[in-house]
């Protein structure tokens, strides 16, 4: 029943909304220009207080943001999945809504070079300043890495 009641107030937040079957949690996707207004939406009206992992995919013809959220308060988690251009990806950053993201931001850009914009701190957290490339692209070659995918 929670995930009819979620289904319902998302898709009147946001209509070009889509739902992912089969997963133990809901796993809504949404346009990557709406997702600040929607985020900002979730922590106020559904309490979504816990933002606990965040991560991207690369699906070789585009990367997908996935941001999970739980509500404390109604014990209630929600899958938020942003389909971004992989020559360009480019989506707002949520770390001044949900402080979290801004180390796991940092680490999708490290890794796989997804721009936030109105990051407050968007630099890399592992890798030397002067290395080139996203090692986790399915498209990125190292000479030492002879695995190809």
């Amino acid at each position: 029943m929670e995930t009819e009641v979620l289904k319902t107030y998302f898709s009147a937040l946001e209509p070009l909304a889509t739902f992912e079957e089969g997963g133990e949690w809901l796993m809504v996707q949404v346009p990557a220009e709406n997702w600040k207004n929607i985020a900002r939406k979730l922590i106020t009206e559904r309490d979504f207080d816990f933002l606990f992992c965040v991560t991207c995919v690369d699906f070789k013809t585009h990367l997908t943001m996935v941001y999970h959220l739980r509500s404390m308060q109604t014990d209630e988690t929600v899958v938020i999945k942003i389909q971004l251009d992989r020559d360009q990806p480019i989506v707002e950053t949520v770390s001044d809504i949900w402080r979290t993201a801004e180390f796991h931001e940092r680490e999708a850009f490290e890794m796989f070079g997804v721009q936030f914009t109105g990051h407050p701190d968007l630099r890399k957290l592992i890798l030397p300043d002067d290395f080139e490339g996203f090692p986790m692209r399915k498209d990125f070659e190292y000479p030492i890495n002879m695995i190809k995918l």
